[in-house]
């Protein structure tokens, strides 16, 4: 890794070999680095990516013959591993899909889509023995090779082409390509192994490597030796095992080559199915949020078999709304050769996604009683992962929302912790007859938001929301145990019902202020009123009677998606010292400016950016002055006063 590497020919050139020489598209040294010396203490994980990625590759190609019969499986399709003690090489060989030139390129020579700095920032956190299993989150699971090989070579064939092409680098910024020859198609990954690394040519410590990492894997593995190809693995389904011939560990194991994920299971779901519907399910729910720079497409990934045989992950097996869940269901109800059309017409996927639904909710629901526990592993912490996911079913899913309510928690402002609805129903005041929700962009800001003083001084309580989808499911749930959902900013004519605490102060009649409001700000409100629902604030923002949440219309625009919306209401507080001297002027004065000011300073509440900022500044600038003018502050700190 210190050597010093000869000049480059330029990107895409060949060389006297007839090599085509290419950079890397990413910092591979600092990152292959890491690989080496962050994973150091376990170099051996390196046979497992490779044995994966091998496996991957076969079953690629066994699910695209089923449409192309010509790229069938060879008789006896494996993976071999060959070591070479006298040449001091490992080769990895496998029958599967192959890569075409193009491939190598994309495949090989993009490193850690998630960037470096985040791979590196994963490894600084990770504790020592969870380190070895981000290589294959942040897809460097190929590059391990390089923890045991000075150089390492990739020779491949794509299934239904003739060509070949030989990849290989010694890690250090550059790959080069060149054409090659390989009977049949497949793949060939031939490591030079380091000095330090020769243990890795020894056939019983290959087969205990494969034992403890890859037993799982479906395909036959064998390692030659004495020149036989000698069994490697059990080569048995997992899935189809017997739960009580299964430790903790080889679930764990499986889950995390099924996911490409390093920590463990939070919850473990094993059962056969039978009766009129039979197969085999294994599902995992993680125990924390898989890294991402960003958030991958909205579908479910559980992988369907049938008859052992992997033939999809885009089945559709889990409503989105669980698409965090991982798995295999393995099922002998459909034939081998189905395909994408019949998977979305069959009954027979419609009642393994039913089946599947109601077991993960089940397995939810019974976790969900243990509100109380703090540790990593209760609910609490399963609902900070993959709360705002769920609660994706409460607005596309109408069936599965009664089963979807009292799994969810919330803030609140009764709490600092989670709380459930079933609780808040349980704390409701005497005569309160709805449950009050509130969506904005935190949990801080909602605290402090205007429309809550008037809940606060009743005493009721009101649910924070503070997740995108936060905006959007309160419209489609409409009640929980016979009590409405409803909207805490469009609840002001509730709280008139509920008797607050102490004596309010008196209301100034403020009708001909909220008129000559209107007027000053013309189309920019739908409606001036009084608020019952504001205590310390001076006015707020609402949404008029055809309009949206403001919260929502504010992610609509972020998304792209901005539409005329109508116009908000503007609530003043008849109570509030400012509101009533500006009432007792109302007639008198030109409100002009301290109507924009009053705007301004409810849109700021609201999150928003005043109008016209620079005009705000001037605005608010020219009160304080007149302020300090009045009281004499500002001749008081006139020099010689």
């Amino acid at each position: 890794m210190n050597e010093t590497a000869s000049p480059a020919p330029p990107q895409g050139a060949e060389t006297a070999r007839g090599e085509e020489r290419h950079d890397f598209s990413a910092e591979v040294g600092r990152l292959l680095d890491l690989v080496v010396h962050a994973l150091y203490s376990k170099r051996e994980i390196f046979l497992r990516e490779l044995v994966a990625n091998a496996a991957d590759a076969l079953d690629r190609r066994r699910f695209e013959a089923l449409t192309e019969p010509a790229l069938a499986l060879p008789e006896g399709a494996r993976i071999r591993i060959l070591p070479d003690k006298p040449g001091r090489t490992l080769t990895l060989s496998d029958d599967g899909i192959g890569m075409t030139r193009a491939e190598l390129i994309a495949h090989l020579g993009t490193i850690a889509r998630s960037g470096t700095r985040a791979f590196s920032a994963e490894i600084a956190k990770a504790r020592p023995e969870e380190r070895p299993n981000l290589i294959g989150q942040f897809g460097v699971g190929f590059y391990s090779a390089f923890m045991v090989a000075e150089r390492v070579e990739v020779v491949s064939r794509r299934a239904g082409g003739d060509e070949a092409w030989r990849w290989h680098s010694a890690g250090r910024g550059e790959f080069a390509l060149a054409a090659a020859e390989r009977e049949t198609p497949g793949t060939d990954v031939i490591l030079h192994l380091k000095a330090d690394a020769e243990e890795f040519l020894e056939p019983h410590r290959l087969e205990a490597i494969v034992r403890k990492w890859a037993d799982h894997i479906t395909w036959p593995v064998t390692i030659a030796r004495d020149g036989k190809d000698l069994p490697a693995n059990e080569g048995t389904a997992l899935w189809r095992k017997p739960k009580a011939e299964i430790t903790e560990a080889s679930y764990t194991e499986f889950y995390r080559h099924l996911g490409h994920l390093f920590d463990a299971p939070w919850a473990t779901l094993h059962w056969k199915a039978e009766g009129a519907l039979e197969f085999h399910a294994l599902l995992f729910v993680p125990s924390s949020r898989p890294f991402a720079v960003v958030e991958e497409e909205r579908a479910s990934r559980v992988r369907l078999h049938v008859r052992r045989m992997f033939i999809t992950d885009e089945a559709g097996l889990l409503p989105n709304w669980l698409r965090f869940v991982q798995g295999v269901v393995d099922t002998e109800d459909l034939p081998l050769n189905v395909s994408r059309e019949m998977l979305q017409a069959t009954p027979v996927l419609g009642r393994i996604r039913n089946a599947l639904t109601n077991r993960v909710l089940t397995e939810l629901k019974t976790r969900a009683k243990d509100d109380g526990a703090k540790e990593d592993g209760s609910y609490e912490k399963f609902w900070e992962n993959f709360g705002p996911i769920l609660k994706e079913g409460l607005w596309e899913d109408h069936a599965h929302q009664k089963d979807i309510l009292p799994l969810a928690r919330f803030r609140s402002t009764a709490d600092e912790g989670w709380t459930s609805l079933a609780a808040y129903v349980a704390r409701m005041k005497p005569g309160q007859e709805a449950i009050y929700v509130l969506a904005g962009e935190n949990i801080a800001a909602l605290r402090r938001a205007p429309l809550l003083e008037g809940f606060r001084a009743r005493g009721v309580e009101v649910l924070l929301l503070a997740d995108p989808i936060d905006a959007f499911w309160p419209d489609r749930c409409s009640a929980f145990e016979d009590k409405p959902i409803r909207n805490a900013i469009r609840s002001g004519d509730d709280l008139a019902k509920l008797a607050g605490d102490g004596e309010a102060a008196p209301a100034a009649d403020v009708t001909a202020l909220a008129g000559a409001l209107k007027t000053a700000l013309g189309a920019a409100i739908s409606e001036v009123r009084a608020s019952e629902r504001l205590v310390e604030s001076a006015v707020a923002l609402a949404p008029g009677m055809a309009g949206g949440d403001l919260f929502r219309e504010r992610l609509m625009r972020r998304a792209g998606r901005d539409f005329p919306a109508p116009a908000p209401v503007l609530e003043i507080n008849p109570r509030h010292p400012l509101i009533a001297a500006l009432a007792a002027r109302a007639e008198t004065a030109d409100l002009a400016e301290i109507a924009a000011t009053l705007f301004d300073l409810a849109r700021v509440q609201e999150g928003e950016a005043p109008a016209d900022a620079a005009a705000f500044a001037r605005r608010v600038t020219a009160l304080m002055a007149g302020g300090l003018m009045a009281t004499g502050l500002a001749a008081s700190a006139a020099p010689g006063a």
